[in-house]
């Protein structure tokens, strides 16, 4: 997908020249971001192989869903508190659902059935299922007690710091358990390709951390005209288009690994990813909107997205926490995520 990386100036040059044609902006402009996404999924995992087990695990921490941060950031700068909630909850819905779904039979398709570390599994579906009962909160309290935005705020605000500290503990207890990592260099080479060094791996990160910023910037500002010009509700744009943009190239690497047998992997990235948005990049999001966006986002999701990622979660924990799958398993979640996208594309209005 490498040469996709001509979009990129291409994006640049249309943002500039003709900012009135929306459409064409965003698509550009989205396409530009799935390669530079993808050089910095490589470079972090070289970084990860090269650099020990702890190191890597924070580097895959910070920049595992780096793209879908860099995307929310500037959507949160921009006051789009909606869209910036539709995003993660689209993203955790995409990948414990539709990547790991499709994961699955493709993984099935050519190996029968596949296993992995049902452990690690239930593990992070535990998290998941914490993150979602947190999240249900807020909008629970403003149900019961109309009109509270203040305290609403303060609980947000605490919460979220809740949900990091039990986030770090997750990365701490998951460092401290795992074996010493022989042949994770190798891991590394068969998912992200061939080795390079430690230099041009991390002048890579940067370069492409740039770049996402930069097209985030662009994207952010067209997005709203373009889904009107194509008929889309800020929900399902957030939910069904942002998402999938923001973990393309994660969302690559898991369908690769279960391809080439390697399905621990694949559940690690698609559950782990998920974990990640819940429980660092929400909570996250809702500290940096004290400083960067107009006014602080809370925690108060949409009913329709809470419940959406509450059933994705529930089903998610049925299918795959039990060591072994197979493509039946994958038809199911994928099935799940055929109705979930059917019932925003009809309804404009499910995330509120």
């Amino acid at each position: 997908m490498y040469w996709m990386l001509l979009l990129v100036p291409l994006a640049i040059v249309l943002h500039h020249l003709m900012p009135g044609n929306a459409l064409l902006v965003f698509g550009a402009t989205a396409l530009a971001i799935v390669p530079l996404a993808a050089l910095m999924s490589r470079a972090t995992g070289a970084l990860a192989a090269r650099l020990g087990p702890s190191i890597g695990g924070l580097l895959n921490a910070t920049f595992g869903n780096a793209a879908e941060f860099i995307i929310a950031l500037a959507a949160l700068r921009g006051g789009l508190h909606g869209m910036v909630k539709a995003s993660i909850a689209g993203t955790i819905i995409g990948n414990i659902l539709f990547v790991l779904g499709l994961s699955m039979v493709l993984g099935g398709l050519r190996h029968g059935h596949q296993r992995y570390d049902a452990a690690s599994a239930r593990m992070q579906a535990t998290m998941l299922t914490l993150a979602v009962i947190t999240l249900i909160l807020p909008a629970s309290y403003r149900a019961v007690v109309p009109g509270a935005e203040t305290a609403l705020q303060d609980i947000s605000l605490v919460l979220s710091v809740l949900l990091l500290l039990v986030y770090l503990a997750t990365v701490v207890f998951t460092l401290r358990s795992a074996r010493s990592g022989e042949g994770g260099e190798q891991a590394a080479h068969d998912a992200h390709g061939a080795p390079m060094s430690n230099g041009r791996a991390a002048l890579l990160l940067g370069a492409t951390s740039v770049g996402i910023i930069w097209l985030s910037e662009i994207l952010v500002s067209v997005v709203e005209p373009a889904s009107e010009q194509l008929g889309l509700s800020d929900a399902f744009t957030g939910v069904f288009v942002l998402a999938v943009i923001g973990g393309a190239a994660e969302q690559a690497t898991a369908l690769v690994a279960a391809r080439k047998n390697q399905m621990t992997l694949s559940m690690s990235i698609a559950l782990g990813s998920g974990v990640q948005l819940a429980l660092l990049v929400a909570p996250l999001l809702v500290l940096l909107s004290y400083v960067v966006g107009p006014a602080p986002m809370s925690l108060e999701f949409g009913a329709g997205l809470i419940l959406s990622v509450l059933v994705a979660v529930i089903i998610t924990g049925q299918v795959a926490t039990d060591g072994h799958s197979d493509w039946l398993r994958g038809v199911q979640l994928l099935g799940l995520y055929v109705i979930l996208a059917t019932l925003f594309w009809f309804v404009p209005d499910v995330a509120a």
